[in-house]
């Protein structure tokens, strides 16, 4: 088996409201997703998705995917897509760093191997686990009654997992922590999302002024660095999400105890291939997981899925679910949806999604 063709698409993903993170400093209204669809010479195909959260939250933006692919793709033409590692190895050696380019090609290429065995991708990953992945919220950054007010929207919907974005002022984030954390019902998680906008100080000041039960903080300050001291100084379980973007990040992690819980997102690691090195790391030493993607459709949500559906329950601890934030869904009835609160990656040998061509148009790029 051979690809022949490399096609990319793209798509705008408008919110239903406009959505702020990192205490409110960054806003967004609308995505930019890349899809790659990859043919080959036997007839089989596969998707992937690429959607960095804007241009303002990652080193990392949906023209520098498209830009990326023009330097990849021809020379994946005439490789076997089976072949993961070697294709991310051409990948990696075609253009170094940028592993969020190389995501939407893994993605797709997971996709192939799936359908030519007749197995859903979880199940190649290793394992189809009984329990349905919870799916978290994401709560946009607000006062305290209106964040309280997005979780019980979510709570009518299933969830029992919730992010809450705070950060950039202490008293507001000591409010806000308290209000949620004393709302918060038997059975139900709350985390509360920093973003990377606290200082070392505002973060072990705020994590020691509230009491968060069964609850853990997410991504308090900006580099491994400063989230080590955090560490030292506070009690409250810590979750590393920006800071992780490969294998040695997490090594990092594990050895000097920074964190009990890592955020996964397949995009920022490089795709399914990356991923799953990630994940079995985090098995073997203990690290908790949320495996999640960096945004976009129910094709990117669904790789996600796919990918949680493989751990263990007392290991994975959600995932999210980014196509209900939207207006438009280009896979209706497709992939992995909202069932009271939780996902179940799809039967269907692949990923179990197809996108509609009329949503995605003509392609604005083909490599053969």
């Amino acid at each position: 088996m051979k690809i022949t063709r490399i096609s990319v698409h793209q798509l705008d993903l408008p919110l239903a409201k406009p959505y702020f993170l990192s205490g409110g400093r960054l806003k967004f209204e609308v995505l930019d997703s890349t899809f790659v669809r990859i043919d080959t010479d036997e007839g089989t195909h596969g998707w992937g998705e690429g959607c960095p959260w804007g241009v303002t939250y990652l080193p990392a933006h949906g023209k520098g995917i498209r830009a990326g692919l023009e330097e990849i793709a021809p020379v994946l033409i005439g490789e076997d897509p089976r072949q993961l590692d070697r294709i991310n190895r051409l990948m990696d050696a075609t253009l170094p760093g940028h592993p969020y380019v190389k995501s939407p090609i893994d993605i797709a290429c997971w996709d192939i191997l799936g359908k030519i065995s007749g197995m859903p991708v979880c199940e190649i990953l290793g394992a189809r686990e009984p329990d349905p992945v919870p799916i978290a919220s994401s709560i946009s950054t607000g006062s305290p009654t209106e964040m309280m007010a997005d979780i019980q929207y979510y709570r009518d919907k299933g969830y029992r997992v919730h992010s809450a974005k705070v950060g950039a002022n202490v008293d507001l984030d000591i409010a806000r922590i308290t209000h949620m954390s004393e709302n918060q019902q038997v059975g139900e998680k709350i985390f509360y999302d920093v973003n990377r906008s606290w200082l070392p100080r505002e973060a072990i000041t705020v994590m020691n002024a509230v009491d968060a039960a069964n609850s853990w903080f997410e991504q308090p300050c900006e580099t491994l660095d400063e989230i080590a001291m955090v560490r030292a100084r506070t009690t409250q379980p810590i979750c590393v999400d920006e800071g992780l973007h490969a294998f040695t990040d997490l090594n990092r992690i594990h050895r000097d105890g920074v964190a009990e819980i890592v955020n996964i997102k397949v995009n920022r690691v490089g795709g399914l291939t990356k991923a799953c090195r990630l994940r079995d790391y985090c098995l073997e030493t203990g690290i908790s997981m949320l495996i999640m993607e960096t945004g976009g459709s129910v094709l990117a949500d669904t790789a996600a899925a796919h990918l949680a559906q493989s751990i263990p329950s007392v290991s994975c601890l959600g995932t999210w679910s980014c196509q209900e934030m939207l207006t438009i869904d280009p896979a209706p009835d497709q992939g992995a949806r909202n069932i009271d609160g939780c996902f179940i990656a799809p039967a269907e040998p692949g990923l179990g999604v197809e996108p509609a061509m009329e949503f995605l148009g003509d392609p604005i790029a083909v490599y053969r």
